[in-house]
């Protein structure tokens, strides 16, 4: 079940290489493509079985852009990257889970 710390309000490309979310809390998460890339939850990604990454954030170069941003229904996020990858569907909760500011580092 959605809270409104999972529920966006807004999703916005800042830059080639930056996402802003809007949280239904009041909350602001900023996202850099490259982090997001490297943190993909995809089967090429990541071993099924164990749970392993094969792509390292390490893997992933500074300059990497999205090309497309779409909505997966009422529940998570598709990013097409600049390196032609594109398999990997973020929920919301998993985008939420990945902020990085102080506040969430908590």
């Amino acid at each position: 079940m959605a809270s409104d710390a999972t529920t966006p309000t807004k999703i916005k490309k800042l830059s080639p290489g930056e996402l802003q979310i809007l949280w239904a809390d009041g909350h602001e998460t900023r996202h850099l493509a490259p982090l997001l890339r490297g943190l993909c939850p995809c089967a090429s990604c990541q071993d099924e079985m164990t749970g392993n990454r094969v792509v390292l954030p390490i893997h992933i170069p500074d300059s990497l852009e999205f090309r497309k941003i779409e909505l997966v229904g009422q529940y998570a996020v598709h990013f097409d990257f600049s390196d032609n990858h594109g398999t990997g569907i973020y929920s919301f909760e998993y985008l939420r889970e990945l902020c990085r500011c102080p506040e969430c580092a908590r």
